[in-house]
């Protein structure tokens, strides 16, 4: 069962409401069982094809359906207007090519929401594991980079971080100086991929995910970086990767 509600976010408000998205595992009404809690970002792109930027989802739908897993997983969307999604999913000020020009850095706006606002509400509402050890994020592309800013800067809170096909390219000495600050809590888990199908020379490289893997590993994580064959940088290729994701996170 999907429940999808209408909200705003008070400091990132958008003119049209962003759709909620709280999955709830089969059974869920039936038994008086507690659990862990995946949070993802661009939660418009996680459940239904219609929703979908592009026309084409995760399936996460299906796939949770299918394998019955014991979780709920609480989707947000971003904010679809113009270049703001980038402003949201950036825990720092960038500049990138035009037409998107300079990016005001509202990440750390973003996750305190998310920490703050929504993870109590969640707990409050449904029968969730509220503890750092059944706490997960995960998200891809720009929503990969801030699930790994969460899992440093929200340490406390996150223990288990999938970031597919995460945006390195943006603010890298930032993301690099907010790791070598932390020391991670036991357990960290962290899931890292790309995909050798959306390669560039100027933004993602192999060399930069395991440079970000490294340093990760250094602060306390354990850390999964893999190396995707063949793969772009679309939700049909993240789809695919889905079940190696819980593999690991909940292994």
């Amino acid at each position: 069962m999907i429940e999808i509600k209408k909200i705003q976010i008070p400091k990132l408000p958008t003119e049209k409401p962003r759709r909620q998205y709280v999955y709830l595992p089969k059974g869920y009404e039936a038994s008086d069982a507690r659990y862990p809690v995946l949070y993802m970002l661009d939660g418009h792109n996680v459940f239904y094809d219609r929703h979908a930027t592009y026309g084409k989802s995760w399936g996460m739908r299906e796939y949770l359906q299918r394998t019955k897993l014991p979780i709920i997983l609480v989707a947000v969307e971003c904010n679809p207007e113009g270049f703001r999604r980038l402003f949201e999913y950036s825990p720092w000020d960038f500049s990138a090519p035009r037409p998107v020009g300079n990016v005001q850095g509202l990440g750390k706006i973003t996750m305190d929401w998310f920490t703050k606002v929504l993870k109590p509400e969640i707990d409050a509402a449904y029968r969730t594991l509220p503890d750092r050890a059944h706490t997960m994020i995960g998200g891809s592309s720009m929503g990969g980079l801030m699930s790994l800013y969460a899992a440093v800067e929200y340490n406390e809170i996150f223990s288990r971080v999938a970031a597919l096909s995460p945006s390195l390219w943006v603010s890298p000495k930032n993301l690099r100086e907010l790791i070598r600050s932390h020391s991670l809590s036991d357990p960290t888990l962290i899931y890292m991929d790309m995909g050798t199908g959306e390669i560039d020379s100027k933004r993602r490289t192999l060399a930069a995910m395991f440079e970000t893997a490294k340093e990760l590993s250094k602060a306390g994580a354990d850390v999964s970086a893999n190396v995707i064959p063949g793969a772009e940088h679309n939700e049909a290729a993240w789809e695919k990767r889905i079940p190696d994701v819980f593999r690991y996170l909940l292994g």
